[in-house]
C-alpha cells in the first residue's frame, strides 16, 4: 500500500504539472497540426507530455511509458499510460473542457489513476482497492435505474468513415434516454460517471490513454465498465460501456439494436 501511495503521488504531481500548463496557455494562439482529416495535436499537447514524463521518469526511471504523442517507451511490468491533454480539440476552440489523465498500470492492471481539470480545479483520483475522490472527498456513482431519466455521454470518432457507424447507435440511445451529452473528453466523462454527473457512457473508438485513468477511477466509485456485448474487456479495447451499474444491462441491450 505505502507504494501504491508513491504511484497516486506521481500520478498527481504528473497530472497538476500538465494542468498548470494548459490552464496558463489557455486562450492563447497554439501551432495547431493535423493527425489525421480531423485529429489534431497543439504545442501545448507536447509541452504537457514532456513534463509528465519527465516527472514520472525522474521518481521511476525504470518504468515504461505509453504517451497520446510520444508513443511507447521502454518495457517491462510498471507502465504509465498518459494523455497529456485530453480533449484537444476544445482545447483548440477555447472551449475550457479538457483534462490531464495519467495512470500506472503494473503487470497488466492499472493500480493509480489521476484525472486533472485545471478549469474547474478538479482532480479526481484513484488506487486500487481504497475507492475514488474528487479533490479528496469519497465519489460514487447515480442511483438513477431507469434510461428514460438518466443523462449519459458519448463521442463519435475522428475517422469520418467511422463517424458516421456511430450515427444508429447514437439514434437508438437518443430514442430511449432523458439526454445525451457529448462534451469531447472521454478521461472527464469516465469521472463524471463516478461522481454521479453522467448516468452512462459509450464511445466506439478509444485508445488507452483516453481511458486507463478514469477506468480505474469509475470502478473504484463503484460503477461498471464492459465491452459493447456486455463481457469484460480491457483497456485497450476501441469500444466500451460505462455506467452507474444498475443502467448498465439496459445500455447494451439498447445499443445491441443498431450494429456499430
Amino acid at each position: 500500500m505505502e507504494k501504491l501511495n508513491e504511484f497516486l503521488d506521481t500520478a498527481v504531481q504528473a497530472a497538476l504539472a500538465a494542468g498548470a500548463i494548459q490552464r496558463e496557455r489557455f486562450g492563447a494562439s497554439h501551432d495547431i497540426r493535423f493527425k489525421g482529416e480531423a485529429d489534431l495535436v497543439t504545442e501545448v499537447d507536447l509541452a504537457c507530455e514532456n513534463a509528465v514524463k519527465n516527472i514520472i521518469l525522474e521518481k521511476w526511471p525504470h518504468h515504461a511509458l505509453l504517451g497520446e504523442e510520444g508513443g511507447a517507451n521502454g518495457s517491462g511490468d510498471f507502465l504509465w499510460i498518459v494523455d497529456p491533454l485530453d480533449g484537444t480539440t476544445n482545447y483548440a476552440h477555447n472551449y475550457p473542457h479538457f483534462c490531464a489523465s495519467v495512470a500506472l498500470q503494473e503487470c497488466g492492471r492499472v493500480v493509480v489513476g489521476a484525472v486533472y481539470d485545471p478549469m474547474r480545479d478538479e482532480l479526481f483520483t484513484a488506487k486500487n482497492s481504497a475507492g475514488a475522490f474528487l479533490n479528496g472527498k469519497p465519489i460514487h456513482p447515480s442511483k438513477c435505474s431507469r434510461l428514460e431519466q438518466a443523462m449519459l455521454v458519448t463521442g463519435f470518432p475522428y475517422d469520418l468513415d467511422r463517424r458516421m457507424k456511430a450515427l444508429p447507435q447514437f439514434g437508438a440511445m437518443l430514442q430511449r434516454v432523458q439526454a445525451i451529452r457529448r462534451d469531447g473528453s472521454a478521461a472527464l466523462n469516465l469521472c463524471y460517471i463516478a461522481a454521479g454527473r453522467f448516468d452512462g457512457f459509450w464511445e466506439i473508438s478509444l485508445h488507452a490513454w483516453d481511458i486507463a485513468a478514469g477506468w480505474l477511477i469509475i470502478e473504484e466509485a463503484g460503477g461498471k465498465i464492459t465491452g459493447m456485448d456486455g463481457n469484460p474487456t480491457s483497456i485497450y479495447s476501441e469500444q466500451i460501456v460505462a455506467s452507474n451499474g444498475l443502467l448498465h444491462d439496459e445500455m447494451v441491450k439498447t445499443l445491441q439494436l443498431q450494429p456499430s
